[in-house]
């Protein structure tokens, strides 16, 4: 079950060639999606554009539930570009694996640590920058010294706990669930009971992974609208 990755080095770095095509793959879905439903704006929405009118609602309710809309209406678009790009990168893997040479190409992106984590400390960075923008570089130092002092190196220690548990919380779940698809598919090679139980098994586990995967999504948007608040507004 264990497949070595496509790896390149150019320059002392190293590159997984499968995590740039899918991360290629992904970006270029969420534009098709994006493109197709905003294509022909109507006044009474229909398919796609009724689609996409009902994520900025779902989105615009998470960042309400958050922080006021003054304040949160600008990271609507931020948080419709990552609700849709992490449910898709979640999906990508669920169909089918794609094997060559014994290199695994085809996989969810959000199944590598590197990537979930490169994507936390992107959304974590974002906060930064937001809160010094919003609230003045001094005004948002002193937030890690209230309201007493010594939690400060505790609010640094917070720091890094929240970028660690958004990238290794969607990551730990996708990596799974791709895991135990490949153990079913494995089964459901067999002739007899254990390939009829394989298979089985494995139609049950993909439509658990899309709910698994939906529900990632959501969770990693509203922690980043979470920290995002906690960063900006002034009552946090």
């Amino acid at each position: 079950m264990e497949h070595k990755a496509p790896l390149v080095e150019f320059l002392g770095l190293t590159f997984n060639l499968s995590d740039m095509l899918m991360i290629t793959i992904t970006c270029l879905i969420v534009f098709i999606i994006a493109v197709a439903a905003t294509r022909s704006l109507q006044l009474r929405p229909t398919g796609m554009q009724n689609f996409m009118e009902w994520v900025f609602d779902f989105v615009r309710g998470i960042i309400n539930s958050t922080m006021d809309w003054q304040t949160g209406g600008r990271f609507l678009t931020l948080g419709v570009t990552l609700i849709m790009y992490v449910f898709v990168a979640n999906m990508l893997g669920l169909p089918f694996s794609v094997h060559v040479n014994g290199e695994l190409w085809w996989k969810s992106p959000t199944a590598d640590a590197t990537v979930t984590l490169t994507l936390a400390v992107m959304v974590v960075a974002l906060t930064h920058y937001y809160g010094v923008k919003m609230k003045g570089a001094s005004d948002y130092l002193r937030d890690y010294t209230r309201p007493v002092a010594w939690l400060f190196p505790l609010k640094i220690i917070e720091e890094f706990a929240n970028t660690l548990t958004l990238g290794l919380r969607l990551f730990g779940n996708i990596y799974a669930g791709e895991i135990l698809l490949g153990l079913l598919a494995s089964l459901g090679t067999h002739y007899g009971v254990l390939g009829a139980v394989g298979e089985h098994s494995m139609m049950v586990w993909q439509a658990f992974s899309i709910f698994v995967g939906t529900i990632q999504a959501f969770i990693f948007t509203m922690l980043t609208m979470v920290y995002m608040a906690h960063k900006v507004s002034h009552d946090h």
